[in-house]
């Protein structure tokens, strides 16, 4: 939750308000080379974000599914090892094409 957390925070505090300014000026008014970066971000955080909500929804149904193995299937390090293989796709889908 944390992560989703932090993905939805990025989302309002770096993207956003680059997207209020072209919204109310019609056009991009920063620096061009600052743009494929936005777009970046962007896609990032909103990746990011889709990937979480799928991890939990992931976490919730071995939750429900195996309650008795859950302890020994969803460990801290297997938590942890999710939340950077979601950070680290959404980076590779977003960078990459830069």
């Amino acid at each position: 939750l944390v992560s989703l957390f932090m993905s939805d925070l990025m989302v309002g505090l770096v993207v956003m308000p680059p997207a209020m300014l072209n919204q109310l000026y019609g056009r991009w008014v920063l620096r061009g080379d600052f743009c494929s970066l936005w777009a970046s971000f962007d896609v990032m955080c909103c990746s990011a974000s889709i990937l979480n909500l799928c991890v939990i929804s992931l976490d919730r149904y071995l939750l429900i599914t195996t309650p008795l193995r859950y302890k020994l299937r969803m460990t801290s390090c297997r938590a942890l090892a999710l939340i950077l293989a979601t950070w680290t796709l959404a980076a590779l889908a977003s960078f990459l094409p830069i």
